[in-house]
């Protein structure tokens, strides 16, 4: 009796931890800093597919203020871009751009949820103030279910007070050299 005790307590803390690490591991970025008017190169960090599944697609939103968005071809896998008009002109070593990728889709890969991956892209940084949170909402999807890393939050609260934050990187000021 004792031992069937000791076994179930067990069990219930090896859940206990599985579900802590399933709630934790969400889409991240490598590189958490970026600072304005510079190239960010950006790393999505996928830990897992959707409970069990494969990921087979990976879809980005860029964010207005990002600009010239270009996607690392990534074996095994096809890039789709989404191209639509900018809100305003940007500046772009003088040449003035009023329109650029909206969406990067990595798509046809195979992704087994036992494993992680990246997904690499890059991005121009306007002149966004220091301090400015930066958002990529994120969608993966597997064949049996779609896992939405979107949640945005929302003044005064952090991405850990979400289930399906969306990565994100902070404007730094640059620094003096």
């Amino acid at each position: 009796m004792r031992g069937l005790r000791m076994l179930a307590v067990s069990l219930a803390t090896l859940a206990a931890a599985g579900l802590a690490h399933s709630a934790a591991a969400h889409v991240t970025l490598e590189q958490e800093e970026a600072t304005p008017d510079s190239s960010y190169k950006a790393v999505l960090r996928v830990p897992h597919g959707c409970d069990g599944a494969a990921t087979n697609t990976v879809r980005v939103r860029i964010p207005e203020g990002l600009i010239e968005a270009k996607p690392m071809p990534k074996p095994g896998w096809q890039v789709e871009l989404t191209v639509g008009d900018y809100a305003k002109t940007y500046d772009y070593y003088g040449t003035p751009v009023t329109k650029g990728v909206q969406e990067i889709a990595w798509t046809g890969g195979n992704l087994p949820d036992h494993f992680y991956d990246e997904f690499v892209f890059r991005v121009r940084v306007t002149n966004f103030a220091p301090g400015t949170k930066i958002y990529l909402p994120v969608v993966q999807e597997c064949d049996s279910a779609t896992e939405r890393w979107i949640e945005i939050p929302e003044p005064g609260k952090s991405e850990d007070d979400y289930e399906h934050p969306a990565p994100g990187f902070t404007i730094v000021a640059p620094k003096d050299e």
